[in-house]
C-alpha cells in the first residue's frame, strides 16, 4: 500500500490490484482508520476527494474531483483527500473549572460535578460541559467530524456525579464509540456506579434485565415498558446497609452497566422498589421515608433535589494506544454527608 501525507492535511492513496472495483468511501475508509466511513463520505460530496486516473492521464496529471462515494477506483489511480481545516463549533467556550483526572492529545477523563449538564440543549445552551471542554481544549481539538467540538461518547445527568471520558480527535472519538456502543461484552470497558437507595433489597446481588422506554404520561421520562423499548441490562451488589432499630431504612449499592439507557439506574432502581435516595423524578413514592431519618439529614435530602448516584468506576481501551486504562472517583462530599448521617441513626 503507498500513503503519503503533507503538512497541509493532504492524504494520498495509490489503488493496487486487490483494490480494484471497490467503492471510493469504502476503500478511503480501509486505508485510513482514524475517521469512519460515513466522515469520508460526507468529504467526498463536499468536493474534498480527487483523482488522478493513471490510464487516462496526460502528461501534466491532472486532477479530478470525485463527489460520488459509491464511485468504483480502478488499479493506478491515485486517490487524494483535501482534509479541511475544522470548523469553529457553534456552542462557544465558557470559562468553567473542570477537574480533569487524565487528559492527552486524544481524549480527557473529567470528574463531573453535580449541577453541571454535560451538552446544550433547550434551557441549557450555556455553562455545560461542552462549553467548558471547548474553553479548556482550545485548538488542541483536532475536530470531531469536521467541527472544532468534544466528542461526546456518553453523558451522565445533570445531577449526577462522576467519571466522564470525552473524544478531542476523531480517531478517539471513531475508538470510544465503538467500545460504548459494544457496551463492555467483548471489550475492557466497565462502567461502574454508587447509589444510596431507600429499603433493603431482597438479594445481595443480582441483574436487572428489561425493556427501557418513555413514559407514556411524561415525555421527559423514562419506564420500564412490556414491549417497544431498548433492552437495559445493569448488574447490583449491595456494599451497606443502613439500620434505624431493626429496620433497613437504607442501602449502598454498586450498579454496573451493560447498556447505557437514558435514567437507566434510577429507572431499573425504581422498578424493583428501591429508588434512589433525593431522586427528583423516580423516587416520589418514598417520600415518608424521610420521616426514619434525622431531621436535619431529611431536611439536607429535601433541599438538594439531587438523586444519591456517582460513576465513580471508568476503564476502556485508549482507543489510540490500544493501552487498557481504569479510573476512580471517590463519593462527593454531599454524598459522604448523607452516608455518615444513614451510618449514626
Amino acid at each position: 500500500m503507498s500513503v503519503t501525507q503533507d503538512e497541509n492535511e493532504t492524504l494520498s492513496f495509490l489503488v493496487e490490484e486487490a483494490d480494484a472495483g471497490k467503492r471510493l468511501d469504502a476503500f478511503i475508509a480501509s486505508k485510513d482508520g482514524s475517521l469512519s466511513r460515513s466522515r469520508f463520505k460526507s468529504l467526498i460530496k463536499e468536493g474534498h476527494v480527487s483523482i488522478i486516473e493513471v490510464a487516462k492521464a496526460t502528461a501534466e496529471l491532472e486532477e479530478r474531483v470525485l463527489k460520488e462515494p459509491n464511485y468504483r477506483v480502478s488499479e493506478a489511480d491515485r486517490i487524494i483527500v483535501n482534509m479541511p481545516p475544522p470548523e469553529d463549533p457553534t456552542p462557544q467556550g465558557e470559562d468553567i473549572p473542570l477537574d480533569i483526572v487524565f487528559e492527552d492529545d486524544h481524549l480527557i477523563v473529567i470528574n463531573k460535578p453535580t449541577g453541571l449538564v454535560v451538552h446544550p440543549a433547550a434551557g441549557n445552551w450555556t455553562g455545560t460541559l461542552v462549553n467548558a471542554l471547548i474553553h479548556h481544549c482550545g485548538d488542541s481539538l483536532s475536530g470531531i467530524g469536521g467541527v472544532r467540538r468534544p466528542g461526546i461518547v456518553h453523558r451522565l445527568d445533570k445531577e449526577t456525579s462522576g467519571l466522564l471520558v470525552v473524544a478531542k480527535s476523531d480517531a478517539a472519538h471513531k475508538g470510544l464509540s465503538e467500545q460504548f456502543a459494544d457496551h463492555g461484552r467483548t471489550g475492557p470497558l466497565v462502567r461502574a456506579y454508587q447509589a444510596l437507595v431507600w429499603g433493603q433489597l431482597e438479594r445481595r446481588k443480582g441483574t436487572i434485565d428489561t425493556q427501557i422506554g418513555r413514559s407514556h404520561n411524561n415525555r421527559l421520562k423514562m419506564m420500564v415498558l412490556k414491549e417497544g423499548g431498548r433492552q437495559a441490562i445493569t448488574h447490583y451488589r449491595v456494599l451497606e446497609e443502613f439500620t434505624s432499630g431493626s429496620e433497613v431504612v437504607a442501602s449502598r449499592v454498586e450498579c454496573r452497566l451493560e447498556t447505557g439507557r437514558t435514567h437507566q439506574i434510577r429507572v431499573h432502581m425504581a422498578h424493583i422498589g428501591h429508588p434512589l435516595i433525593g431522586d427528583p423524578e423516580y423516587g416520589q413514592g418514598f417520600k415518608s421515608k424521610l420521616n426514619k431519618l434525622p431531621d436535619t439529614l431529611a431536611r439536607h435530602i429535601e433541599k438538594r433535589k439531587r438523586q444519591a448516584l456517582h460513576a465513580g468506576l471508568l476503564g476502556f481501551a485508549h482507543p489510540v494506544s490500544g493501552e487498557e486504562v481504569i479510573f476512580e472517583s471517590e463519593m462527593p462530599q454531599d454524598l459522604k454527608n448523607v452516608m455518615k448521617a444513614l451510618q449514626n441513626m
